[in-house]
């Protein structure tokens, strides 16, 4: 039974709802049996019923597909199968606007977003993140070109997004260098020889942090990105923000927030 207790806990910090799915599962298994194809249909059925509650909740979901380069969508299915691609209709509103911008400046161009929140529930956290848990809060992936100087359509040099690393070089400031504390500022080194080896284009990501920097919405408009970066690619702005040393590494991707206006 503890075993049981422990999935429905790991399932509910990963997806909100897959807890409530193995635990209509336990209690439907007595009468239909199949527990683990229950589990996956219950599963299912609750993340297409979230899809639908959520906006009750005021959010509302990203695309899991391509939606056409003026609209938004996640880089990875994964994120849509895990419940993590919900934002409020203002932050939507937001990417849409800077997908819509980016194709305008670049046409073809693809923006995608990783982690967003989940679809209830202001305050449950999104792990590992240390924010997340309004809607008001969303990544954003770089772009990258490949081996060949072209830009990789709605790709990036993971297949998740996060921990493609662009490194500082000797010369850039590292603010968090001789920090000792708890971080979450981790380098994940074991995961470095399986990215793609992508140069970061520089010019595309320039513009969707200078766009995003020029066009705040609500209170308290922050993006982050690692401080180094930002100076290399030649933006600054009293929006632009270090996420500090305690908090996860941002020179992987952008992050977004704002307080409802």
């Amino acid at each position: 039974m503890i075993w049981h207790v422990i999935i429905i806990v790991v399932l509910t910090v990963l997806t909100q709802i897959g807890g409530i799915a193995w635990g209509l599962a336990l209690l439907l298994r007595m009468v239909f049996g199949r527990f683990l194809l229950m589990f996956l249909a219950l599963y299912l059925g609750l993340t297409i019923a979230a899809h639908y509650a959520a906006p009750l909740a005021g959010r509302v979901a990203l695309p899991c597909l391509d939606a056409g380069p003026s609209q938004i969508a996640v880089l990875n299915p994964l994120y849509c199968a895990l419940n993590r691609n919900y934002v409020s209709p203002e932050m939507k509103a937001h990417a849409d606007a800077l997908a819509d911008h980016m194709h305008d400046t670049f046409p073809g161009t693809r923006t995608r977003a990783l982690d967003a929140s989940f679809p209830f529930l202001d305050g449950f956290a999104l792990l590992p993140h240390l924010s997340h848990d309004d809607g008001n809060k969303l990544d954003l992936a770089f772009y990258y070109t490949g081996e060949d100087g072209e830009y990789r359509l709605g790709q990036a040099k993971s297949i998740i997004g996060y921990w493609g690393f662009e490194q500082p070089r000797k010369v850039d400031e590292q603010p968090c260098a001789n920090d000792t504390g708890i971080s979450l500022r981790w380098d994940v080194a074991w995961a470095q020889a399986y990215m793609r080896d992508w140069p970061l284009d520089e010019a595309r990501t320039a513009e969707a942090l200078r766009w995003l920097a020029d066009n705040p919405v609500g209170t308290d408009y922050k993006v982050f990105i690692e401080p180094y970066l930002a100076q290399r690619l030649g933006v600054s702005a009293d929006t632009i923000r270090f996420q500090g040393c305690s908090a996860a590494r941002h020179d992987d991707h952008l992050h977004v927030e704002f307080d409802p206006a």
